[in-house]
């Protein structure tokens, strides 16, 4: 089953905190069959399905619809309209646990947000809830509020239907978009725009649905966000959805990646690098754009592809404003931060809580970062922007750790699949051994890794890199060696 296109019409009842309406799901059949099988929490009721415009018998239960009929369901183009209603899941610890957010803003006007990464878009609305099936024809979202409330969602806003007691915005993307992107915010908001010029030439609106008594804050934030687009460009290409919008909106929690409409909830807290304001949650949201949206893993097991290059991306940011020695201070700062009790890749087919360990985010940026440094810039980032740029694995193409690898291989010339396996599927620390040995010369070898690697030694004649395996290499200094000084590897020293 492909899903091709979901229309998603809702009534938000704030007041009830509650949603009623309906979804068509437009998926196409690969061959008769006679279920249908699609994904809706049980917090939500189902009150009828149509199949190509005829009612369809149905049982709701374990957060999964099954369709059945009395015949099969054709192979080719079906329908699926589900209605439904109820109290969707509220979101205790947002965006962390999932779910509804129903509060108000300091002015006391009403502020909902959604947050499904983990859950998936079934907390609200019936689909094909896993990884490798986004709808190849994008969404329409159509959303009714009390009047007065401002909707913000993915894509563009088409029309916005005013009646007496209610306002209804019909949002609609032609891209394909991940599932837990497919959500919408409802404020009191301002909409605050500019225009990007992006680095193909394109004319981009950038719009901040921002809660209006912060509306002043919006321009100079919109300015903060331009800066990084263009870091996020210059190493991965083209904003992806130039044909929409680079979209924030303000929430009551910390932030998500949603595609053309990024949560942000920061509080306008800004660091300085470079001299500059810097905003560290909406760089490393933004950036999931590339990495997560555009580019988007086909099992949850990969997990890493999306926050690991991400986490590595927002160093990128570093790198340019503040040099090479600020970022590598970034990953050093790292280090003591990971677990290091799973692997990042822990096998195939598993879901998104399994896959949800803190190490994709520092342990995956920093083995992006050992990368970098063993095949070097001149290979790394061509690579890497073609990882981001490449029709086969963007957009309605999907991704895994061994695409990834083999792109990497081939670029290099090198067969980096023991790298790869040593650093994603183990949690193995590279151990160096250096021995002490007569007349001020000492034998440096690896013990766990079969093949060489460059090493970046420091004697008393300064630093030199070598390439070092098992068998070792001897160097002559009258003080003990330094290995690795700048830290390019997740390593264990064996002095002897």
């Amino acid at each position: 089953m492909d899903v091709r296109h979901y229309t998603i019409a809702l009534d938000v009842n704030i007041a009830e905190k509650s949603i009623s309406g309906f979804t068509i799901i437009d998926v196409v059949l690969s061959q008769s069959s006679p279920v249908l099988l699609f994904d809706l929490m049980n917090d939500l009721k189902v009150q009828a399905i149509w199949v190509n415009g005829k009612k369809t018998n149905f049982s709701h239960a374990d957060n999964l619809i099954t369709i059945t009929s009395g015949s099969q369901f054709p192979a080719g183009k079906v329908a699926v309209k589900i209605q439904y209603s109820g109290k969707p899941h509220i979101a205790l610890r947002p965006p962390w646990e999932d779910g509804f957010t129903w509060t108000a803003d300091s002015s006391g006007h009403p502020w909902v947000a959604i947050t499904a990464e983990g859950t998936g878009g079934k907390i609200y609305f019936p689909c094909k809830d896993h990884p490798s099936d986004e709808p190849n024809e994008g969404v329409d979202m159509i959303v009714t509020v009390p009047k007065g409330l401002v909707v913000a969602g993915p894509g563009l806003l088409l029309k916005v239907t005013r009646k007496k007691q209610t306002d209804t915005y019909h949002w609609k993307t032609n891209y394909t978009i991940n599932n837990y992107s497919i959500i919408f915010n409802i404020g009191d908001y301002d909409v605050v725009s500019k225009i990007y010029t992006s680095i193909n030439g394109n004319k981009i609106p950038m719009q901040f649905y921002v809660l209006k008594y912060h509306a002043s804050k919006a321009a100079h934030h919109l300015d903060v966000l331009e800066s990084m687009v263009r870091v996020k460009e210059k190493y991965f290409g083209e904003y992806p959805w130039a044909k929409e919008k680079i979209g924030i909106v303000e929430t009551p929690h910390l932030g998500m990646e949603h595609q053309t409409m990024n949560a942000y909830g920061n509080k306008f807290q800004y660091q300085q690098v470079g001299g500059h304001d810097f905003d560290w949650l909406m760089n490393h949201e933004f950036g999931h754009e590339w990495w997560g949206n555009k580019v988007t893993v086909k099992d949850w097991a990969d997990y890493w592809i999306h926050e690991g290059i991400e986490t590595f991306a927002d160093q990128l940011y570093i790198l340019d404003n503040e040099g090479e020695e600020a970022y590598i201070e970034q990953f050093k700062k790292m280090v003591p931060t990971f677990a290091n009790e799973k692997p990042i890749v822990q096998g195939k087919d598993i879901d998104e809580e399994a896959a949800y360990i803190g190490d994709i985010y520092g342990k995956g940026a920093f083995f992006m970062h050992t990368l970098r440094y063993v095949i070097g810039d001149s290979v790394f980032f061509p690579t890497l922007k073609e990882l981001a740029t490449a029709p086969q694995y963007t957009y309605d193409n999907f991704v895994c750790t061994d695409d990834v690898e083999q792109l990497f291989s081939k670029a290099s010339s090198t067969n980096l699949k023991p790298l790869f396996d040593f650093y994603l599927r183990t949690i193995q620390k590279l151990e160096v051994h250096v021995k002490a040995m007569p007349n001020n010369q000492y034998k440096i070898e690896l013990q766990n890794f079969d093949a060489a690697l460059p090493l970046d030694i420091v004697t008393d004649n300064g630093k030199k890199r070598s390439r070092v395996d098992k068998h070792g290499i001897v160097v002559k200094s009258a003080v003990q060696p330094q290995i690795d000084p700048d830290c390019y590897y997740l390593k264990k020293l064996i002095i002897e």
